[in-house]
């Protein structure tokens, strides 16, 4: 077992959820763990029963374009923009680069690695900024809007120009709001589309809790959602993931219970992260980022409590912290943040 909180903590940066990983690290934390390493509802939206039909034959092109209906109608989307589903946002964002190819990438940093790792395998060559105005100067701009992990937001105004901009000189601006649906319309630009060079993408499984369900979307011009349908080919999204996101996405009293009850847990969270020292320096309904000297210790102390949570190689100060779920949850992050002064 690692002697070091940040000893062992390599295995567990470059993604959350690898519980595996941390039980082989730390073997004698008690079970069962608690995974705060995400930004997924504890609670999941309620499946129920899930149609037989949509096990045992392939899906209707008719069923997709009600589950895409569906999506259209809880982002606000126009009747004009494109929306087409993928089996996951992952999907997406590895087909991005092969079809929609560009030789500089700029992209809004600090944020999700798997941007610049999927246009890097592609051949661009990937620079992270620091300001939004900087992506006009490249082929192709990737903006994360809340950003992973600080939850930091740019206004749909500036994106919608920044995407026009772009789009003159034959370049595509990437919006992912995968954090967005908890947090209204108001900040998305999902609802200003279509947008000249601009591609929006929506993540299913964070805010419904149901990451396995594997379902995300894209949304901007009908003829860039044309080719992504195309390249996807047919079925790509299972029946069951059809049935359960169609009738989640048309739940919209559940959607405005959901983000009330997660924003105000993510102040009780707050409240915990202070009490042991963090300053909170930002985050979304569905994760907290807390600042501290020795987060890394911090880190490994909750391993070996048997509680996951998100560190950053880039970032040693920082520690990332979903939201727990249930009350026992809840009390096992109490008892084991105990109140101390962060080290000076």
């Amino acid at each position: 077992m690692p002697s070091q909180g940040s000893e062992g903590a390599g295995e567990l940066r470059y993604h959350g959820g690898n519980i595996n990983a941390a039980r082989t690290l730390y073997p004698d934390a008690p079970e069962p763990w608690i995974d705060l390493s995400t930004g997924i509802n504890p609670v999941p939206y309620p499946v129920g029963c899930i149609r037989p039909a949509a096990w045992s034959r392939l899906p209707e092109a008719a069923e997709l374009a009600a589950l895409e209906a569906a999506a259209r109608a809880a982002y606000g989307a126009a009747p004009d923009a494109g929306i087409v589903a993928a089996a996951g946002t992952q999907a997406l964002i590895q087909w991005l680069p092969r079809l929609f190819p560009a030789r500089r990438v700029g992209v809004l940093g600090f944020t999700y690695l798997e941007h610049e790792l999927c246009w890097r395998d592609a051949g661009a060559q990937v620079h992270g900024v620091t300001a939004l105005s900087e992506l006009a100067e490249y082929d192709a701009g990737i903006v994360v809007n809340p950003n992973n992990p600080d939850g930091r937001m740019v206004s749909p105004e500036d994106l919608a120009a920044l995407a026009g901009g772009l789009a003159r000189r034959g370049g595509r601006l990437i919006v992912d709001e995968a954090f967005m649906d908890l947090m209204g319309w108001q900040g998305s630009l999902l609802p200003r589309l279509p947008v000249s060079g601009a591609i929006v993408l929506r993540s299913f499984g964070k805010a419904y809790g149901l990451a396995g369900v594997r379902l995300g979307f894209a949304a901007g011009s009908r003829a860039d959602c044309a080719l992504l349908r195309q390249a996807m080919g047919p079925w790509a999204v299972s029946g069951p993931a059809i049935d359960i996101g169609r009738r989640a996405l048309a739940d919209d009293t559940w959607r405005a219970e959901t983000a009330s009850r997660l924003r105000h847990e993510a102040e009780r969270l707050d409240g915990l992260l202070r009490a042991d020292g963090f300053e909170v320096v930002g985050g979304t309904p569905l994760f907290r980022l807390g600042r501290r000297s020795g987060a890394g210790e911090v880190f490994g102390h909750l391993c070996r409590a048997g509680i996951l949570t998100r560190p950053f190689q880039a970032r040693p100060d920082w520690l990332r912290f979903g939201i727990p779920g249930a009350a026992a949850e809840w009390e096992r992050l109490r008892m084991a943040l105990p109140a101390r002064p962060a080290v000076p």
